[in-house]
């Protein structure tokens, strides 16, 4: 479902506003973009998305690989097993949806997501140091 970014029909004492809202409508462009989450999947799977104006997006929609940058400043790929930790919802961690922030087990460690792969595209990460 499309979430709406536009103009309150109510004042803050709760009244409602007469003009312009009760003949202006919705527009399209005040539609917030739909949400899209990543998965972890068999294989890396991407979806380009229109943005205003024409431009393009990619995000991805499941999640095999990640790259893990070192602190030696090394970047390796590492095989995605499942989400062991998520603080933006507990029930992505049972879902194994991926987003900032979330923990990983791969098979180079424990790694920390640093990148947004519904906005970025690609799904990058650093080291847990434990």
């Amino acid at each position: 479902m499309a979430k709406w970014h536009g103009i309150s029909r109510r004042k803050p004492s709760g009244g409602r506003l007469k003009r312009p809202n009760r003949y202006r409508g919705k527009r399209k462009t005040e539609i917030a973009s739909e949400e899209q989450l990543a998965f972890v999947g068999d294989t890396d799977s991407r979806k380009n998305y229109r943005k205003r104006a024409g431009s393009q997006t990619v995000r991805l929609l499941s999640v095999n690989q990640v790259n893990v940058s070192t602190k030696d400043g090394k970047t390796v790929r590492a095989t995605v097993k499942n989400v062991v930790e998520n603080d933006a919802d507990p029930n992505y961690v049972r879902r194994n949806i991926i987003t900032k922030g979330a923990v990983l087990e791969t098979d180079a460690g424990m790694v920390r997501v640093t990148s947004r792969p519904g906005m970025h595209g690609v799904v990058s990460g650093v080291p847990v140091d434990e």
